[in-house]
């Protein structure tokens, strides 16, 4: 139980990184190899966010792989792909067809079975 909740915390931070991400590179404008841009980007506070998560769950992976079995700790952070459908939504406000909701309802699915 306690893997569960740790990798439900690591799937969230990682998904939070790719919508913060996702954010920073909507804000980011044209790319242009000049430092007037590079310095633009110091102001860019997705950046900051997208790192901190990443960093986060970096962390929180590291303890996990030398806590727990590898064969049930790598098949749990695929809830991420859960979390980054219910972002879509909600973030982003996508629409999302019912095929994929499927594929979402077999990631749990598979999470689950790999818990038990």
């Amino acid at each position: 139980m306690r893997l569960i909740f740790l990798a439900i915390i690591q799937s969230i931070l990682l998904c939070s990184g790719q919508v913060f991400l996702k954010l920073a590179l909507q804000k980011m404008g044209t790319f242009a190899w000049k430092w007037s841009f590079f310095g633009s980007q110091l102001t860019n506070w997705w950046w900051l966010g997208c790192g901190v998560m990443y960093g986060g769950a970096a962390v929180l992976w590291f303890y996990i792989l030398k806590n727990h079995p590898f064969s049930m700790a790598y098949p749990l952070i695929s809830m991420s792909y859960v979390f980054g459908m219910i972002a879509a939504v909600l973030v982003f406000h996508e629409s999302v067809p019912a095929v994929r909701w499927l594929g979402v309802l077999l990631i749990m699915a598979g999470c689950y079975f790999i818990a038990k």
